[in-house]
């Protein structure tokens, strides 16, 4: 008998065995797990790997698939064991059941929106003429799939209004494939784009073209989790093969590079943003468009800084930069004078972190954050006046896009308990009035959000958001789920979610903390949670969920952790440190293994903010911590449910089937460690409704079985 039918033939006796011994509580009975004999040497330090086998691509290897599969019925066979799964996935639908739009994208007197009605896979995009005219739909990805695996990615008209390029996802993966369709008619024109990823097109004012990145076409059976190298810049003609594409620009000199292009409003200048990682320390190139034949000129030739396009005047470019300026600020930079000495302030540091700038209306509008809530001041073109842009609350807004001629601005708001609405901002009257709103069934009246400060072990004072019901009592035995990420400079902003509405009806209480790594605080809050202060990071979360224990919002057996993507490494960690701490854990699509992440698709890009095995300091900070490589044998750890999907091609499921393989076989005592994992889907980005609802009800229904809730 083979490894394949014995493995199955285990999982079936597991399954039994586990079912009968419900009852009377003893742990879970896992499928078998082969071991490999796998060490590997890192500057002298010998590592075992007996999991790497599992890295494997599900699409390509049977044993992996095996295990996928016996694991899901491992998993699947005890959330049906959970009745009130069924009641929170039937109230999920139900507050999940109301319309949700995007802000206007305004071209020409178009106006370009999408619109979900309620509990569609997939958003849909539509287009009306004027502010009040009549909608209709472009594009429905719910008919380009039963099971609403496509998704639109991206969209971007053409500066008339008359083309929308976009680009669609299958299966939730980094790759795009962009199209072109006629506005007015809806045809679709012959225009197909394949390889693009992490770059999105820009358009020539003249709409007979665009100019885009993308990446050579994989070898085979790379695709999904080879490296991404090489990427170019290319000329599109508009009605043409792909393969008749112009290369603009490449640097084959350093394969890491990867190109962001866009143009200038007025149609002068294509400028390419140059990266080599996740840090937005950037390189900018120009070309001048109304020159033939016109040359690269590097206008910032390093990766020093940050420089984010804001908009021009002519030969005057605005960029929202840290350069001399922690917090950023926005500097005009001549084309004829382009050296620093001659740049000129606009808008300058403050003591809130520049979030953003937008220039239209010949004005600009900048976005800050105040201790990780949103704050919109406006300014004149030559930045001497300025003014508070009024918010409907304490919240999270975004939008303010528009062209220079506009005349108005649409922007969203939204906060912990209350839905997100859209307001439209009139720039000659400045006034703001409800545009959109949404409908949700519950009342926001209900529940209280707070704001809190605490002391992290070195004595920073980190802020963490906490909602709950009005009337709480704090005395300890109240259900709380503690959220964090802590990096790539992303900052955890107050905003609505009917997962989190969920939660709270059930008499939860939801924390989030806005930890060192993200960008609630400019520069210096990003680097102090990064690459050998990454357990900066750790340190602040586990002291979130101290103070809240502390304080007596809930005790150990009643708090859980949760955490995506760099958040999911957050909770394989902490739960790693301090499994003693937690009641629950719930890492989801996490970065586990920090010793090979850098060898797989993306993973490069994020040695900016985590270091490098192959560095041999930057590799004991990383082992130290690392999920995968720290966790103990014999050691109880909290009840855990990972999730990932089998064909992520981001965070490969890769580091969360390792991940769950070692906890299982390391953990002691009852508390279940599962692995929940979604086929046909990628990330988490155009995941359909469905999918999202039975995600959400399997992690409530995990975390009411294993924090001891009771009905609401």
């Amino acid at each position: 008998m083979n490894y394949r039918s014995l493995f199955l033939l285990g999982v079936i006796i597991s399954l039994l065995s586990s079912q009968s011994l419900k009852a009377q509580g003893p742990p879970l009975k896992y499928p078998i797990t082969k071991k490999i004999e796998q060490v590997d040497n890192y500057h002298g330090t010998k590592v075992a790997d007996p999991y790497r086998w599992l890295e494997n691509d599900v699409r390509n290897s049977a044993e992996v698939k095996d295990w996928v599969e016996a694991e899901n019925l491992i998993t699947n066979a005890y959330l049906a064991e959970i009745p009130e799964r069924v009641k929170i996935r039937k109230r999920l639908a139900e507050l999940w059941d109301y319309e949700k739009f995007s802000t206007p994208v305004v071209r020409d007197g178009k106006y370009f929106f999408t619109r979900n009605d309620g509990l569609q896979n997939q958003a849909v995009l539509l287009v009306q003429d004027g502010l009040q005219g009549k909608p209709r739909i472009l594009l429905d990805p719910n008919t380009m799939a039963k099971d609403g695996t496509v998704a639109l990615s991206s969209w971007i008209p053409s500066d008339d209004g008359k083309l929308l390029a976009y680009g669609i996802a299958e299966a939730g993966s980094d790759w795009h494939v962009w199209r072109i369709l006629n506005v007015d008619t809806g045809a679709q024109l012959v225009d197909e784009l394949r390889w693009v990823k992490f770059a999105s097109p820009a358009w020539t004012p003249d709409a007979k073209g665009i100019y885009y990145s993308r990446f050579d076409e994989p070898a085979a059976g790379t695709k999904f989790q080879g490296l991404n190298l090489n990427q170019k810049v290319y000329f599109h003609k508009v009605g043409t093969a792909q393969s008749e594409d112009k290369l603009i620009y490449k640097r084959p000199d350093h394969p890491e590079w990867g190109f962001q292009t866009e143009v200038t409003e007025d149609g002068k200048y294509l400028l390419i943003t140059t990266w080599k990682g996740t840090d937005h320390n950037y390189r900018v190139t120009y070309f001048d468009l109304t020159k033939k034949d016109s040359q690269p000129v590097d206008l910032i030739d390093n990766f020093d800084n940050e420089y984010s396009l804001v908009g021009n005047e002519g030969s005057t470019l605005y960029f929202k930069t840290n350069y001399k300026a922690a917090l950023h600020r926005v500097v005009s930079i001549s084309l004829e004078k382009p050296e620093p000495a001659n740049w000129v302030e606009v808008i300058p540091e403050t003591k809130e972190a520049l979030q953003g700038a937008s220039l239209f209306g010949k004005q600009f509008i900048a976005s800050y954050l105040k201790d990780a809530r949103t704050l919109v001041r406006m300014f004149s073109l030559d930045g001497k006046t300025s003014s508070e842009f009024p918010l409907p609350g304490i919240g999270t807004a975004g939008g303010f896009g528009g062209r220079q001629n506009a005349s108005e601005t649409f922007y969203s708001f939204s906060s912990f308990a209350t839905p997100p609405s859209i307001y439209r901002y009139d720039l000659k009257k400045g006034t703001s009035e409800v545009y959109r709103t949404a409908k949700v069934k519950f009342n926001p009246d209900d529940y209280q959000v707070e704001q809190v400060f605490y002391p992290s072990k070195d004595g920073t004072k980190v802020p963490m958001f906490i909602t709950y019901r009005k009337g709480l009592k704090k005395d300890g035995n109240n259900p709380v789920l503690l959220y964090g990420y802590g990096g790539f400079n992303i900052s955890l902003t107050p905003s609505f979610s009917v997962s989190r509405i969920a939660w709270l009806e059930m008499g939860g209480v939801f924390a989030v903390a806005n930890l060192r790594g993200g960008g609630e605080y400019g520069d210096a809050w990003h680097k102090a949670g990064t690459k050998l202060l990454k357990q900066n990071v750790f340190d602040d979360f586990i002291a979130g969920a101290q103070w809240l224990i502390n304080e007596k919002y809930t005790q150990s057996s009643k708090l859980a952790i949760q955490g995506g993507s760099n958040g999911g490494l957050l909770v394989g960690a902490c739960m790693a440190q301090r499994p003693d701490l937690f009641g629950a854990c719930l890492p989801a699509v996490g970065v586990m293994d920090m010793l090979r992440f850098h060898k797989f698709t993306a993973g490069r890009f994020w040695v900016d903010d985590y270091g490098s095995a192959d560095n041999e300091d930057e590799f004991k900070a990383i082992y130290a911590y690392s999920p995968y490589h720290n966790l103990k044998n014999g050691t109880r750890y909290p009840a855990t449910m990972i999730t990932t999907a089998d064909t992520d091609d981001r965070v490969v499921p890769g580091h969360s089937f390792k991940f769950a393989a070692m906890l299982q076989e390391c953990n002691k005592g009852p508390n279940p460690v599962l692995i929940r994992i979604e086929t046909k889907a990628g990330h988490g980005a155009g995941k359909p409704t469905a999918k999202i609802l039975d995600e959400v009800a399997d992690q409530m229904g995990f975390l009411y079985k294993n924090l001891g809730m009771k009905p609401e």
